[in-house]
């Protein structure tokens, strides 16, 4: 069967304007070595405003000020592209110049009916973000590829596979309807060696332009993947500035291991809980449709330092600890058990948000209630009165973080609990909650949000690690 890697590069692997380019095209031509190669773009980064901001945030600023009547200057959706391709493109820059028009006519007329409605949202949001993003960069790194030498192709935006449910803002994936839309990207495989694509973008079956949540590039190249897995042996590779370390190398910056293996598991819950090792539902989403398929995140700067995360990978003797992670900006809702088990199967069935876990229950006046963490407080702050719909009485508190310790293999550790716990006492953090459950492979240790509390946190928890591997 024909090896596939399905390349995701996100808007840090293309550094500034492109600037990293050259680097991917050696990367490129080093996977194109072993297999073909799919590649998926994230919308490039460039300096707007004084700082250097994602193309989507600066459409995104473009199409709010568009909507509040207070139109700008919206050539620096155009202008980047056409550097980068002055730079890289050598053959059939003409031909990419006719695309950037098409492309920039529909920003141009989306635009204008952000400001005709007063409101930049739905297919009118998507339309922007995709013609002045992922899908311009995907058709640009085709002939940036072309240029390079490699027998490349791009997907057109009119036979995109990734085909969605109309949720807009943020679509979900449709596998079914995807697959029977594959054809034409499963020729293109056939016919070169590298294919370029978008990440982020949809579309419905009726051709409406979507996107995915913030950091859904990985989940395309995770539904690329899935959609090639009939045909091809597949693998996913996350090029970034780093394999996974144990812990946010920006708040810890001693005793960092390099993790070498990751479960499934492990991963999603990395994720989730604020490593940026890739979007969980990405895992989700292969796991959904049963598939097992390797995924790589490797370092670009050293493409032999690579993290593997497969669904079950080999046993490993190392620091049961895998990873310890922490996230800020949380909200705690406390609701009576028989309204959250409603209100849970409305949030993951109805609105496909899965931000959140159910930590364990308490009696209140012989009642059962339930704990819910969510890792968002602001789709908290904005859905407050859903959440009331099921329990007026629901208590919500804000201004809460996260530490998480992360493994598959801490159950094997006695007293791991108290020991993070007391640690974490030890350094005068006050503990909210704690819970600790063998199933779910990991700890959570629920702290005030104030200052650098959950850094603090996470750090006195890394720094033990090996003391707490040690406990017998």
């Amino acid at each position: 069967m024909t090896s596939i890697t399905v390349a995701k590069f996100g808007g840090g692997a293309l550094g500034v304007e492109g600037s990293m380019i050259p680097k991917i095209i050696y990367r490129i031509k080093q996977l194109q070595e072993e297999s073909k190669v799919v590649t998926v773009f994230s919308a490039p980064l460039i300096e707007y405003n004084g700082k250097v901001s994602s193309m989507t945030d600066v459409a995104i600023d473009v199409g709010r000020s568009y909507a509040a009547s207070n139109p700008v200057e919206i050539e620096v959706l155009r202008e980047v592209y056409e550097r980068i391709a002055s730079k890289y493109v050598k053959e059939g820059c003409q031909e990419f110049i006719d695309s950037l028009d098409k492309f920039y006519r529909q920003v141009i007329i989306s635009l204008k009916q952000a400001a005709e409605n007063r409101r930049f949202v739905d297919v009118i949001r998507s339309r922007t973000l995709a013609y002045s993003g992922e899908v311009t960069m995907s058709y640009l790194m085709d002939y940036v590829m072309q240029s390079a030498g490699l027998k490349s192709s791009h997907v057109p935006i009119e036979k995109w596979p990734i085909i969605t449910d109309d949720n807009f803002e943020a679509a979900n994936f449709v596998a079914q309807e995807s697959k029977a839309h594959a054809d034409h990207l499963i020729d293109l495989v056939e016919h070169s060696d590298v294919v370029s694509m978008g990440g982020f973008i949809g579309r419905t079956v009726d051709g409406l332009e979507t996107t995915y949540e913030r950091g859904g590039s990985d989940r395309t190249a995770a539904d690329v993947a899935i959609l090639l897995s009939d045909n091809y042996d597949v693998k996913i590779d996350f090029e970034k500035d780093s394999a996974v370390l144990s812990a946010d190398p920006r708040i810890v910056k001693d005793d960092l291991e390099f993790i070498q293996y990751l479960s499934y598991n492990e991963a999603k819950l990395a994720g989730m809980f604020g490593m940026k090792i890739l979007d969980p539902i990405a895992i989700k989403e292969i796991d959904d449709n049963n598939l097992d398929i390797p995924i790589v995140i490797t370092d670009m700067a050293q493409p032999g330092s690579v993290t593997m995360i497969q669904r079950k990978p080999p046993a490993d003797s190392g620091n049961p600890i895998k990873i310890v992670t922490g996230k800020k900006n949380c909200a705690m809702v406390r609701i009576e058990s028989e309204a959250a088990s409603h209100l849970v199967a409305s949030l993951h069935l109805d609105r496909q948000y899965h931000d959140f876990v159910k930590l364990s229950p308490y009696t209140l006046d012989d009642t059962e209630m339930t704990r819910l963490l969510f890792l968002d407080a602001d789709y908290v702050k904005r859905h407050e009165r859903h959440f009331r719909a099921y329990y007026p009485k629901a208590g919500i508190v804000y201004g809460r973080g996260v530490v998480t310790l992360i493994g598959d293999e801490m159950w094997r550790v006695p007293k791991i609990a108290s020991t993070a716990s007391s640690t974490v006492s030890d350094h005068d953090i006050n503990i909210l909650n704690l819970d600790a459950q063998e199933e779910t492979s990991r700890i959570l240790i629920v702290v005030e949000d104030k200052g650098s509390s959950v850094a603090d946190a996470v750090k006195a928890i890394h720094s033990t690690r090996t003391k707490i591997q040690g406990i017998k």
